[in-house]
């Protein structure tokens, strides 16, 4: 209750600073400010915790409603333009780091800077803040504030058998081990190692960091281009190693998403699936009785534990009639109790150090410890500021890599497709700056 309080405090000392105690102009006949906050909140624990947050805020604020509004990943870019071109965007959208260029650059979001505190600020790190900022001027289109991590899902009594070396933030495989250790848990029937690759390109660019790879890369005139590197064939090729060399990885799992694999995680046929942090939800919820799981680091490269991730954001519309009040409602959402909250409804990390810091999150249960200790080497995603990048990966790079890990391309051709066709795709784009519709 006295983190509700203080919560509830610093927000209205928030409105009150930046908009001289009064509401932004618009408000309705009684007085009252609306805001419309777009959740994506899927999952029955975040849901709640959204919703509860909402009701809060409204019971502490009688001026200034927020309206939830459930909104869903699936549809939620295509829902967000016709919403934008018909005037009628949500205040407050719930939005991913990479779906956020377009918008930008449209001129469809608020540039944030002016309108959020100092506190939030400097509680979110840099390295949050870069996936957010677009422009040769660094504006602020998001608050990032739950990022995910991708991580090994282990059979803990299946790797206790194989004694293979079990890694830890601290001392990850290298990716050389990491096929070692697929080949010693592959027997007749079970494999080393399950590749759900249905989008193929988030696992294998945001893994590549540790090895060193970026394949996206911003030129001396602030363009962005594509060019491929020594680092940027790890990733890539240990997965069809271990498809064809190995024959620790099964090609069944190629076209499946990533809960598609968990029946035969469960039932011994995967010893390992690599999985984004919040899985671990589905597996609590599904797993039968009396089975052992772990939460394992993905391999580390050159870089070391790197890897890249797109947060999920907060952003306002530009034609908000009460971006003041917005910023003010996020600041509220985003207070470090409140992110702990979110987070752990989400099954995911919170970019805020603050929150990140609370012991419920710092737990060797269900894996938090592992995940934590992964959160200060989380980069931001090599591409997803890059205007043009959501047709990039439709267009060229998910066809080319479901191609390449299915045998039918070579690792050659694989790179002149993701480089050549994509650097087509990227100067039809990069005409225009951030919001100038």
């Amino acid at each position: 209750m006295r983190a509700l309080v203080a919560a509830a405090a610093a927000a209205a000392t928030l409105l009150s600073g930046c908009s001289g105690g009064a509401p932004s102009d618009g408000a309705g006949p009684d007085g009252t400010v609306r805001i419309r906050f777009q959740s994506l909140a899927w999952q029955k624990e975040s849901v709640a915790a959204n919703k509860a947050l909402v009701a809060e805020w409204n019971a502490a604020h009688p001026g200034i409603r927020v309206e939830y509004v459930q909104g869903s990943w699936s549809s939620v870019h295509d829902q967000l333009l016709t919403s934008f071109e018909g005037g009628e965007a949500p205040d407050v959208i719930h939005d991913a780091s990479d779906d956020l260029a377009d918008f930008a650059y449209g001129g469809h979001l608020a540039d944030l800077r002016p309108l959020l505190s100092d506190r939030l600020k400097a509680d979110i790190p840099a390295r949050s803040w870069e996936t957010t900022t677009l422009g040769a001027d660094g504006g602020v289109y998001g608050v990032p504030f739950l990022q995910e991590p991708r991580v090994l899902m282990a059979n803990t009594a299946l790797l206790r058998a194989s004694g293979v070396r079990v890694p830890t933030p601290e001392a990850p495989w290298s990716w050389e081990e990491f096929r070692t250790a697929a080949r010693r848990l592959t027997t007749d029937g079970r494999y080393g190692i399950a590749w759900p690759l249905k989008d193929p390109v988030s696992a294998t660019l945001n893994l590549g960091l540790s090895a060193g790879g970026r394949l996206f890369h911003r030129e001396p005139d602030g363009r962005a281009g594509i060019r491929w590197a020594e680092g940027d064939s790890v990733v890539p090729a240990t997965i069809r190693a271990q498809l064809d060399t190995d024959r620790s990885a099964s090609r069944a799992t190629l076209g499946m998403g990533g809960s598609d694999t968990l029946p035969g995680f469960f039932g011994g046929k995967y010893a390992m699936v690599p999985l984004g942090f919040s899985y671990r939800q589905q597996i609590v919820q599904q797993a039968p009785p009396g089975f052992e799981w772990q939460v394992l680091p993905p391999p580390a490269g050159v870089a070391g534990p790197a890897q890249g991730v797109s947060p999920q954001t907060l952003s306002i519309a530009r034609d908000s009639r009460h971006p003041k009040e917005a910023a003010a409602f996020i600041d509220f959402l985003l207070s470090p109790p409140n992110m702990v909250r979110l987070a752990r409804g989400d099954w995911m990390l919170p970019t805020g150090t603050s929150a990140l810091a609370d012991p419920a999150l710092r737990t060797p249960e269900l894996g938090w410890a592992t995940g934590a200790a992964l959160a200060d080497r989380l980069s931001p995603a090599p591409a997803p500021s890059v205007r043009g990048y959501p047709e990039w990966k439709d267009k060229v790079a998910t066809p080319a890599l479901q191609e390449y890990y299915s045998g039918a391309i070579g690792l050659a051709e694989l790179e002149e497709r993701l480089v050549e066709e994509g650097n087509r795709v990227l100067a039809r784009y990069q005409r225009q700056p951030p919001g100038g519709k």
